[in-house]
């Protein structure tokens, strides 16, 4: 009885799991066919003829290879520098009682239900005062200046948890405020900075508004998502040249997932010990 439950269960769970993940093998299958067998056998999964001409079309005549550089330039620093502002406040946070620090708390709890719509109008006068508008150094300072209450409390929630006896033993051995953070605290701080990271990463890659009013005036400054928008507008009959930038576009955020599931999972189960 045990064992008919599980493998109506497991069955239930494979069916769940396919119907899930089939947009995503229909995207990399269609990426690789002509465009006729397209329209013949559009939910076909394997290609009768696969081809490569779509990847070249989509990364040479679109202009996906800059997009695409743009995105990586752009996710991965404006990545670096949340986790260093995130880290640095929420181990002062964590680890230190002063006055008002309730009140920051409470405020920094408070922007997490503040839709981001509403800084969209300072961060574009921000960045337009500062004569960073439609570069790329405008749309990370835009990425990573955002608030990012979420991540600053996961890193002061776990520094709070770490023993005091740690600290005091760097303090004993003569370790300096800098040292006892980057050498001691942030290396055991490993699931909370691969969380964030890959949580940060892939927004950024994915983010769409900030990139497309903060690079408007310059295509050759646009991300991935921005430039795949423009390029559904300019060759709007080219599906399988898009379907090819979108595997594109699913690759660099599979690859940090799997980089950094290993922290992400830790920081799970610390959460549910917790």
């Amino acid at each position: 009885m045990i064992k008919n439950k599980r493998l109506m269960l497991h069955t239930i769970l494979i069916i769940l799991v396919l119907v899930w993940i089939y947009p995503l093998i229909w995207t990399l299958s269609t990426s690789f066919k002509p465009m006729d067998e397209m329209f013949s056998n559009p939910l076909g999964l394997i290609p009768q003829k696969p081809t490569f001409e779509n990847y070249k079309r989509a990364w040479v005549s679109a202009n996906f290879s800059v997009y695409t550089i743009n995105s990586f330039i752009y996710s991965i620093s404006s990545t670096i520098i949340v986790i260093f502002l995130t880290s640095t406040a929420g181990y002062v946070l964590g680890r230190y009682h002063f006055p008002g620090k309730r009140i920051i708390l409470m405020f920094l709890l408070a922007t997490i239900l503040l839709p981001s719509r509403y800084t969209f109008i300072p961060i574009f006068d921000i960045v337009r005062r500062l004569g960073l508008l439609n570069k790329i150094t405008g749309l990370i300072l835009a990425g990573s200046g955002v608030s990012h209450a979420m991540y600053l409390m996961l890193f002061a929630g776990y520094f709070a948890s770490i023993p005091k006896d740690l600290e005091e033993a760097a303090i004993v051995e003569g370790a300096s405020f800098p040292q006892i953070f980057l050498k001691v605290m942030l290396p055991i701080s490993k699931p909370i900075i691969g969380t964030v990271a890959i949580f940060q990463f892939v927004g950024s890659w994915n983010g769409f508004l900030f990139p497309l009013i903060l690079t408007l005036g310059n295509p050759r400054a646009r991300t991935l998502s921005v430039g795949m928008f423009a390029f559904f507008g300019e060759y709007t009959n080219d599906w399988t040249a898009l379907t090819a930038a979108m595997a594109l576009s699913i690759i660099p955020t599979v690859i940090v997932f799997v980089m950094f599931q290993k922290y992400f999972f830790e920081s799970l189960a610390g959460a549910i010990k917790g």
